[in-house]
C-alpha cells in the first residue's frame, strides 16, 4: 500500500513540473516574445462552434450599441481561464467577461492575473482577427453609371467555402490517418459534396500556388494579406477545376469563387481521380514566422468548428456565366477594407478579381438599413 501510494505521489509531482515547464512555455507576453526573437510553435485550435457563435453574437451586439467588444478577446479570457479545456464551456463563460467589458471595466483589469492571456489572444488572433469587421456588400442594384450599389454591414465578413445552397456533409477528421506515399496525419477537414460545387475564398488574399500536387490533386493556396494564414483547397474538379482567370500572385476577396469540387489528386500523373470520394480538402496553416512556412514547423489547425460557424452564416451566392454555361460568377459586388487599404498602398494593381471601381469608393457605398 505504501509503495503505491509512493508512487502516486511521484506521479503527481512529475505531472506537476510537467505542467509547470508547459505552463512557461506560453506565459510570455507577445512583446517579450519579440524582444527575445521567440514566436509560437505550437496551437490547439479547439474551440466548439457554440463558444465561437456566442462570441461573435457578443462582438455585433456590442457594436449594434455603438460599444467595442472583440471576439477574439473574449475567446482568449475563457481560455486562459480554462487552460483550454472547452469540454465544461457554458455561455455565461463569454457573457459575464462581456458584461464586466460592457460596465466599464478594461480589459486590462480582466486578464492581470491570466497568466496565458497573451499567448492565446496572440493564437486565436492568428486564426481569426480579419473574420470579423464591417464591409461592403451589393444590393443587387446598380447605379447611374452602371456600377453595383453597395451597403455597409458589420459582422461575420469570412465566407465558407462551399458557395450558397450547396450541401455537403463533414466529419471531425482531423489528425485521422493517411498513407498514399507514406503514413501521416490528416491535416485539414474533408468536406463531401457533388463534383462541379462551387468552392469560394474565404477570407481576402494573394493565390500563393496554384497547379498540380501529386497528394492534393489540382489545388489552390491562398495567403492572408496579414501573411499569418495560409488557406488550402484541394481535390478540385478534373479538367476545370478553377475559376476562370486565376493565377499565382493574383488578389482575391473574401467569397469570390476560386475553383470547383472534385476527387483529384494521389497520383504522379497530372489530372487523375484518384480519390474514392467527391470532396473538398480544406485547411489552415497558421504562419508566425517565415521558418513555419515549409517544413517540420508546419502549425495546421483543426477548421472544423469554423467550417461549421461559416457556414452558418455566411455563404456567398452564385449564378451561371453568361458566357459559360458550365461555370459560375460571384452574384454580388463585394467589398473587403482590408483589401481597400491594400489597393490604396498602390500594391497588386494588374492582377485581380477585384473591382476597383467598387473597392476604392467605400466612403460612397449607401449604409445598411
Amino acid at each position: 500500500m505504501r509503495r503505491h501510494t509512493g508512487f502516486f505521489i511521484t506521479a503527481a509531482i512529475l505531472a506537476l513540473l510537467i505542467a509547470l515547464n508547459f505552463g512557461a512555455y506560453f506565459s510570455g507576453t507577445a512583446a517579450q516574445a519579440e524582444e527575445s526573437g521567440q514566436f509560437i510553435k505550437w496551437v490547439d485550435f479547439n474551440i466548439p462552434y457554440t463558444a465561437l457563435e456566442k462570441a461573435l453574437q457578443l462582438d455585433i451586439e456590442a457594436h449594434n450599441r455603438g460599444e467595442s467588444i472583440d471576439w477574439v478577446d473574449l475567446l482568449a479570457c475563457v481560455a486562459a481561464q480554462n487552460g483550454n479545456n472547452w469540454k465544461g464551456y457554458r455561455h455565461s463563460d463569454l457573457e459575464s467577461i462581456a458584461r464586466r467589458l460592457q460596465e466599464g471595466e478594461t480589459l486590462e483589469t480582466i486578464t492581470e492575473n491570466l497568466s496565458y492571456f497573451d499567448y492565446y489572444r496572440e493564437a486565436y488572433g492568428a486564426v481569426l482577427d480579419n473574420f470579423v469587421g464591417e464591409y461592403q456588400i451589393g444590393t443587387g442594384e446598380v447605379d447611374a453609371a452602371g456600377q453595383p450599389v453597395l451597403e455597409t454591414r458589420y459582422g461575420l465578413k469570412a465566407y465558407s467555402p462551399i458557395g450558397h445552397g450547396y450541401a455537403f456533409e463533414h466529419y471531425k477528421d482531423f489528425g485521422n490517418s493517411r498513407t498514399y506515399g507514406f503514413t501521416r496525419k490528416h491535416l485539414g477537414n474533408d468536406l463531401m459534396g457533388q463534383i462541379g460545387t462551387p468552392i469560394m475564398a474565404v477570407e481576402s488574399g494573394i493565390i500563393e500556388h496554384l497547379g498540380w500536387n501529386q497528394y492534393g490533386g489540382w489545388r489552390i493556396g491562398i495567403r492572408s494579406l496579414d501573411k499569418k494564414r495560409y488557406y488550402y483547397y484541394a481535390h478540385l474538379r478534373k479538367d476545370a477545376p478553377y475559376a476562370e482567370g486565376l493565377e499565382e500572385g493574383m488578389l482575391v476577396q473574401a467569397g469570390d469563387l476560386i475553383g470547383y469540387l472534385g476527387m483529384t489528386g494521389y497520383s504522379q500523373k497530372e489530372n487523375v481521380n484518384n480519390m474514392q470520394t467527391p470532396h473538398l480538402h480544406f485547411g489552415m496553416q497558421l504562419i508566425f514566422d517565415p521558418s513555419q512556412e515549409e517544413g517540420g514547423q508546419e502549425i495546421w489547425i483543426d477548421v472544423y468548428p469554423l467550417v461549421e460557424l461559416l457556414y452558418r452564416h455566411h455563404t456567398s451566392p452564385v449564378v451561371t456565366d453568361p458566357e459559360n454555361p458550365n461555370a459560375f460568377l460571384r452574384k454580388y459586388a463585394f467589398c473587403d477594407p482590408v483589401v481597400t487599404q491594400y489597393l490604396a498602398q498602390g500594391e497588386q494593381k494588374e492582377e485581380t478579381t477585384v473591382e476597383e471601381s467598387s473597392c476604392l469608393t467605400v466612403e460612397e457605398s449607401s449604409p445598411a438599413r
